[in-house]
């Protein structure tokens, strides 16, 4: 019997190494195989970063998104993002009430704890967009009104790559919203002819335990801001970010919200080893998922990315940069 962790225990990076690996245990029930994927996917949650999930269908997304939901306990929405899907539908309207003769809410999905923003790039770009207030601000704006979306709240959304027909490229300005991108890939072949044999008529993500809830999720994020960062590591993150506009194949480099985002997920990583302090190995764990997607390559076409090439270029800076002792 699973114990559920109570919202006034208190935290300590012990405890949280502990809690992180039984919740990393119970998704991986759901996606066997990706315990490093699930490992970066926690990590992205408790940095409070929202998370990109880009690959061909078929292979886990939906089913991470759902995994993590219910192992935190969190209201969870499905979007699916289609070409004529509008903004209304996803923030809210106002809705008239001709018998009262009033205007009321129609709260849309954005206001639920973890969204599942599922093929967002067969959405418009008008559509896409509406999401940027709500990653940016944690509110949305109805009729010139502002309204608080719920804590936490994490958007995961699914791309599929931009060479499938009917894709509308992310713009720039929303790939920077999210603090990491990952890719699951196909399982390997022992876990797919397992997966094979032993699926019944239940989902994967049936198997799942509630083991954790949004206030101690609330309350990991709480501790990961209060992880160290000493000032040689920062200067070291610094320094990466710097050779990412620098690099002579790189067109355009890491923001400074690139390098924020990259420091609050080092931070986040550095629990997995119930650390309070941030080392240089915490910074380049997530050096890749954090930045990769924010790079555009030389001779790339707008709004397209290589992800294969932009992490052997970050992987060449790592290797160039020193890091501190």
């Amino acid at each position: 019997m699973t114990v559920l962790a109570r919202a006034s225990d208190p935290l300590d990076p012990q405890t949280a190494r502990a809690r992180l690996r039984l919740i990393a245990s119970q998704l991986g029930r759901a996606l066997a195989g990706k315990e490093e994927q699930v490992a970066l996917a926690l990590t992205c949650a408790l940095s409070q970063g929202h998370l990109l999930l880009e690959d061909v269908p078929g292979v886990g997304k939906t089913t991470l998104a759902e995994a993590l939901a219910r192992v935190f306990q969190l209201g969870f929405a499905r979007i699916q993002f289609t070409a004529d899907l509008m903004p209304a539908d996803i923030v809210g309207a106002q809705i008239y009430d001709a018998r009262e003769g009033t205007f009321s809410l129609r709260k849309g999905p954005l206001f639920q704890e973890l969204v599942l923003a599922d093929e967002l790039n067969r959405a418009p770009p008008r559509t896409q967009s509406a999401l940027l207030e709500a990653m940016g601000q944690a509110q949305v704006s109805i009729d010139g009104v502002s309204h608080p979306l719920p804590r936490p709240f994490w958007v995961v959304a699914t791309q599929n790559p931009v060479d499938l027909s009917g894709t509308y490229p992310l713009p720039d300005s929303q790939l920077d919203r999210f603090a990491m991108r990952l890719s699951l890939g196909h399982p390997d072949a022992k876990v797919e002819a397992r997966l094979l044999a032993t699926r019944g008529l239940d989902r994967p993500v049936d198997q799942v335990e509630a083991v954790s809830s949004a206030q101690e999720l609330l309350g990991l994020q709480r501790l990961v801001a209060e992880v160290r960062l000493a000032e040689p590591i920062a200067d070291y993150v610094v320094a990466l970010v710097d050779q990412t506009r620098r690099h002579p194949s790189i067109e355009r480099g890491a923001s400074t919200r690139a390098a924020l985002s990259l420091t609050a997920a080092a931070r986040a990583h550095a629990l997995w080893d119930a650390r309070d302090f941030v080392s240089p190995g915490d910074v380049r764990a997530v050096l890749a998922p954090a930045l990769a997607h924010r790079l555009l390559l030389k001779g790339s076409l707008h709004g397209t990315y290589s992800r294969d090439e932009a992490t052997h270029l970050l992987e060449e800076i790592a290797r160039k940069v020193a890091a501190p002792r």
